[in-house]
């Protein structure tokens, strides 16, 4: 029942998919980046002064297989929609943080707490096993330029300054060596994956309102330009592919592709063509063992997994179809469409990673709840890393803590558990920081967090109490229109975390800044306390007296238990919200002042028909002590 109201909701949704489906098989590639575009923008106005940057790729690149390097062509069409005149342009070189001495291996060795994928790895890799990625030609409208390398950024004087609203085209040629699988990239991994290729090729650093993003490869997150790409690859006959964007020659590929048989065994190379349209990045994997399999949903988005049988459980691939399904259509309906003509679920063989319309995750295990789960929260990065694309190094919560409440909401929901809160989890993780005194600010940035297990709770955990804790500040009607709004109005753009709360001000009504400001740059906790009840006189009314104990204001539920068991609900705001949730469920009382230490809630039952009286039952809040959270009936 609760599946058939989800997809009724997102009729719309699947509208749109075929509409997007058959213009991705008739209409050129920059008319599709267009139709998404205009689709994207259309729901609501565009945002006044805002401007992003543009990318056209096109590439192409041979794989030497017995040396694991590779050989390619690029050229970029840039175009500069900013107000101001770029002189210079910076590009990633990712691969070459895979060698002794980069900053990612002296971080890893001295860190308190390596990631025990990295460690001491990339100190020991001998001159065959590193990566590398070499510009060889560089030209800007067919100009040579000047160029300098420093870690993973190529720094490029450009030859004439490109002025606002100009393009420039960009011809590069380019050679690699792919490294030994550190961290999410590199080849022969433990699950015999023989190349997984990500941040492959030498990509363009985002310009956005903030300047230049030239930032180095520590081992964090990622950020990138909107654009097209059109990517040719050149690989021996028995290797199967799988990645971003549609591929254009299905019919010649075969494999699961389109219907016509494979290459003839004579055939010593295969050229793969993908196209992508309104992306920021592309990702492959290839392996000759690889099986191909597809279906379709509901929707009309078309599902491709992609696997090796020898070292992946099968089992639980072919058995999450029908939870895959689950999957969109609870995103769906709850965030937004999933609006690209495809996803691909590729056996990747390090952990889980998401990619522009992939994801790259390990072989499944023996544990199929597992399996999903990790399935899950890197799918749901589609949206929060793949159709938003907020700049994850300096905001990785964004991404990380958004995608960790989708992933529990929607497991909650697939696996029918009724958990009236599913982020308790997170919560633990918090309130073990806070008693530890290790809690860094949820604004750090992603490469500075001191031990990167206050990284994995700093960012994921922190970031989904954000949204569970403005859930419980707005309301469940207003949070979920919120989120939807906030799709509607920065699907492929770029948002910050001002953007995300003018939109909850926005259908909420309230002020909500101090929680941006208490939440994501202060490290306070929040603490109430019941102080005392009484029974207010001769009157028929109950005094509770609520003490503040945390340095940390938040508005406060109380839920006041009956003895015939009847519960009414209280909603005490914030003077600084200037607002209050419109719910039925509440009763709202006035605002509480963030500098009184106390304040009294005057309730209409009587004493002696209250059985028990509970601030926040749900703990909502991150209140970090609810030992003094109720008060119950002797």
């Amino acid at each position: 029942m609760i599946l058939d109201q989800l997809f009724i909701a997102y009729r719309s949704g699947k509208f749109f998919q075929k509409k997007f489906n058959h213009l991705t098989k008739r209409v050129p590639m920059k008319k599709i980046a267009l139709t998404l575009f205009l689709a994207s923008t259309f729901l609501l106005p565009a945002q006044t002064g805002y401007w992003q940057q543009h990318v056209d790729y096109t590439m192409k690149i041979t794989m030497d297989t017995e040396k694991h390097q590779f050989t390619g062509t690029q050229e970029l069409v840039y175009t500069n929609n900013s107000p101001d005149t770029l002189k210079q342009v910076f590009y990633h070189l990712y691969f070459n943080a895979f060698q002794p001495g980069s900053m990612m291996d002296v971080r890893s060795l001295t860190i308190k707490d390596p990631d025990r994928r990295i460690q001491d790895r990339i100190s020991k890799l001998k001159p065959d096993e590193i990566g590398y990625q070499k510009v060889t030609s560089l030209l800007q409208n067919g100009n040579p330029l000047r160029y300098e390398v420093t870690g993973t950024i190529l720094q490029v004087t450009l030859a004439e300054p490109i002025l606002p609203g100009q393009a420039a085209t960009f011809s590069m040629v380019f050679n690699g060596q792919v490294p030994v699988q550190i961290r999410r990239s590199g080849r022969n991994n433990k699950e015999d994956i023989d190349y997984t290729m990500t941040q492959w090729y030498p990509k363009m650093a985002e310009y956005d309102r903030d300047g230049w993003h030239p930032d180095q490869y520590i081992g964090r997150e990622f950020y990138g330009v909107w654009g097209n790409f059109d990517v040719k690859i050149e690989l021996p006959t028995a290797y199967t592919v799988a990645g971003t964007g549609v591929l254009q020659n299905a019919q010649q590929i075969g494999r699961g592709y389109a219907s016509s048989p494979d290459l003839a065994p004579e055939s010593k190379t295969l050229l793969w063509h993908f196209k992508a349209a309104n992306v920021h990045d592309f990702a492959w994997a290839a392996d000759p063992d690889f099986v191909h399999d597809r279906f379709t949903l509901q929707n009309g988005t078309e599902v491709h997994l992609v696997y090796n049988p020898k070292t992946a459980n099968v089992e639980n691939w072919q058995r999450a179809r029908a939870d895959i399904e689950k999957f969109f259509l609870f995103m769906n309906a709850k965030f937004g469409p999933y609006t690209y003509p495809q996803f691909s679920l590729i056996q990747g063989g390090d952990g889980g990673m998401e990619y522009p319309m992939c994801t790259m995750m390990l072989g499944g295990g023996k544990s199929y709840k597992g399996f999903l789960g990790l399935f899950v929260h890197e799918a749901a990065h589609s949206w929060f890393y793949g159709m938003m694309a907020s700049n994850e190094q300096r905001y990785p919560w964004l991404d990380e803590g958004f995608t960790t409440f989708a992933e529990e909401e929607a497991m909650n929901f697939i696996f029918d558990e009724g958990k009236q809160n599913p982020h308790l989890g997170g919560f633990a993780n918090y309130v073990v920081l806070d008693s530890l005194k290790l809690l860094e600010p949820l604004s750090t940035p992603a490469d500075l967090f001191t031990y990167n297990s206050l990284y994995g709770i700093g960012s994921y955990s922190m970031g989904e109490l954000f949204l569970m804790q403005m859930q419980y500040i707005v309301g469940d009607e207003a949070f979920w229109k919120g989120m939807r709004m906030y799709y509607n109005r920065w699907a492929f753009k770029h948002p910050k975390p001002e953007d995300f709360i003018k939109v909850m001000e926005e259908v909420s009504g309230m002020q909500l800044d101090w929680f941006l400001i208490g939440w994501a740059h202060l490290t306070k906790s929040t603490d109430y306390a019941i102080d005392s009840v009484l029974s207010k006189g001769a009157s028929d009314q109950t005094e509770i007296t609520l003490r503040k104990i945390g340095q940390r204001a938040m508005p406060v539920d109380v839920a006041v238990t009956l003895k015939d068991g009847t519960t009414v609900m209280y909603t005490i705001p914030l003077v600084s919200m200037y607002g209050v949730k419109d719910e039925a469920l509440y009763r709202a009382s006035q605002p509480w002042p963030w500098t009184n230490p106390t304040y009294t809630l005057n309730i209409s039952e009587k004493l002696n028909t209250i059985q028990s009286i509970t601030i926040d039952p749900n703990q909502m809040s991150c209140d970090i002590n609810t030992r003094n959270n109720t008060w119950t009936r002797d």
